[in-house]
């Protein structure tokens, strides 16, 4: 697919939409197919969402990729996004967009939006695969490791702008951001998934570290979860070698799907 083809559009809520990308092969090599989570304030032209798409076209697989509300070229204002809009815009994508048995591949912020989604849809979610998830990053990464005046700024003016090192715009950190993702939280019960969960997390991430991801697996509720410990890996995983391994954690986990 030409990265910079038109996308398609979902509609939302009033004048909101959704920009989306899909492979769709005529004669699909099987049943199942990929669905791609990104990450906060990420797009869906990303170096591994289009490796993802140059693999599924040549692997005859059907992929979907979208942008969140307020992410890449769908509609929104970011300091309005929320984790439960982004969960919804998920669903959303994924019931409209997507058909029959998936994996879906989620990215930092992308791994608990995919977490949610497979809660919400256990019966079509048949394997998960994780990269450096993030579950929980408003509370346990952001809120309390801001100092003191930082969090003061957040609850009296309602925002704070967040340097990012991979973006020349900062991260608009609300106070509805933070409030909201509460709702979400993942990580202080059990959780209850049952299909297979791969995740890659590299040692070196200074965003997530592994021992967040280590958490991640002692809290699902499931034998079959395995998890990749690149020991130089950073936050973006994006190397050949790091491109290849997901490549094969899904083709993998499709041969186990379909045998």
């Amino acid at each position: 697919m030409n990265e910079t083809a038109n996308p398609g559009k979902l509609k939302r809520d009033g004048a909101d939409y959704l920009a989306y990308l899909r492979d769709q092969p005529e004669k699909p090599a099987g049943p199942t197919g990929v669905t791609w989570l990104g990450g906060f304030k990420s797009d869906m032209t990303g170096t591994k969402a289009s490796a993802l798409s140059q693999w599924a076209q040549t692997s005859q697989r059907s992929f979907l990729r979208f942008d969140y509300f307020a992410h890449g070229q769908s509609s929104g204002d970011f300091a309005d996004g929320t984790i439960g809009r982004w969960r919804e815009d998920a669903l959303a994508a994924f019931d409209a967009l997507s058909e029959g048995p998936q994996i879906v591949v989620g990215s930092s912020m992308g791994g608990w939006i995919a977490l949610l989604l497979t809660l919400a849809r256990p019966e079509r979610v048949k394997a998960l695969v994780l990269i450096a998830p993030a579950p929980d990053f408003t509370e346990d990464l952001m809120w309390k490791n801001f100092p003191a005046e930082i969090q003061a700024t957040i609850m009296r003016d309602g925002r704070y702008e967040q340097p990012s090192d991979y973006d020349d715009e900062p991260y608009v950190i609300t106070r509805r951001l933070i409030e909201e993702g509460r709702q979400h939280l993942l990580l202080g019960a059990p959780i209850a998934l049952s299909c297979p969960v791969r995740i890659l997390q590299g040692m070196a991430d200074v965003d997530v570290p592994w021992q967040h991801a280590m958490r991640l697996v002692e809290m699902i509720a499931h034998d079959d979860v395995t998890i990749h410990l690149g020991k130089s890996g950073d936050h973006r995983l994006s190397t050949p070698a790091d491109i290849n391994r997901l490549c094969h954690e899904i083709e993998t986990l499709i041969w186990q799907l379909e045998a």
